[in-house]
């Protein structure tokens, strides 16, 4: 007699394997749900990347302005000193006339004024000498005036010139060390701004920071602009003695600009403090964050057949 044959039973489905497929769905889902909801956090995190990036090269440009002979750094000043047609006080017998007055008597015809440096040259000629870069540099232009005359002549500068000296060594200082902190804040914040996705908490020391560093910056950019000003408006004030001084707008510009991207990424570090869903508010379900987690709940519970 033949024995009964039975079918071999199939294995149930490992319990294990469908919850690693349940929750790698889950996963998938929850990354798509979190990019959605942190898109608008994650494209002001990109702006404020951008306009920090820009600032900093701005600032550079500031710092290493006029510091070479070249098309670009050359023509980058505070403001430039035009002694061409210097009036002389007295004059040795012995000179001989050269192109202009004040190389004649040993000067030279231009200066121009730099935030490490000053540079010098003629008016055919250009630049033909900088001075190294000085951390601690100040232009002092009646040192230097009289450090280049030929023995047994003198000038005649504006009396405004040495009443100014003082608030321009302190102020030129003040002013150097501002925009090189203005530089390593802006550094760190072009590295770190990336943290406030995950928590508008993070927003608070970063808008601090950009904060401090907006002021450092307009600080630094209105002195460097008062001293400009004020330094023209000094040695034009006598226009029969010769002497004549314009501000450099390439640099003013440039200083400005990079105040200005500073301060607009305050003002988005200070809009993301409050505004923006993170990624912890998607996970806490606060702000957009509880729509987006309603929506995934019901997106599963319409989605999933029912036994």
């Amino acid at each position: 007699m033949a024995l009964p044959r039975f079918r071999k039973r199939q294995d149930a489905p490992n319990d294990t394997e469908a919850e690693k497929e349940s929750g790698g769905t889950s996963n998938a889902g929850d990354r798509a749900i979190l990019k959605k909801g942190t898109t608008t956090r994650r494209n002001a995190i990109f702006v404020l990347i951008f306009l920090y990036l820009v600032s900093i090269i701005f600032l550079i440009l500031v710092e290493i302005g006029n510091t070479r002979n070249n098309a670009i750094l050359g023509d980058m000043y505070f403001f430039k000193l035009d002694l061409t047609n210097v009036l002389v006080k007295s004059a040795p017998t012995s000179l001989s006339l050269q192109n202009s007055i004040a190389r004649t008597l040993g000067l030279h015809d231009f200066y121009q004024v730099g935030l490490w440096n000053f540079c010098e040259g003629y008016q055919y000629e250009g630049i033909t000498h900088c001075t190294k870069p000085d951390a601690s540099f100040w232009f002092n232009p009646v040192k230097i005036l009289l450090s280049e005359l030929l023995s047994g002549a003198s000038i005649a500068l504006p009396s405004e010139v040495n009443d100014i000296l003082n608030i321009l060594r302190i102020a030129s200082r003040v002013m150097f060390g501002f925009f090189l902190g203005g530089i390593l804040l802006n550094a760190i914040l072009l590295v770190s701004s990336v943290v406030v996705l995950y928590s508008r908490w993070w927003s608070l020391p970063a808008g601090i920071i950009s904060g401090i560093s907006s002021v450092v910056l307009i600080v630094a950019a209105g002195l460097g602009t008062a001293i400009s000003y004020v330094f023209q408006a000094a040695l034009n004030s006598q226009p029969d003695l010769g002497v004549s001084a314009s501000v450099g707008t390439k640099m003013l510009a440039f200083e400005w600009t990079a105040a200005g991207l500073t301060m607009l990424a305050f003002t988005i570090h200070a809009g993301l403090g409050c505004c923006c869903t993170s990624r912890r508010d998607m996970r806490t379900g606060r702000k957009g964050g509880r729509n987006l987690q309603d929506e995934s709940s019901r997106a599963e519970t319409h989605g999933t057949p029912e036994p």
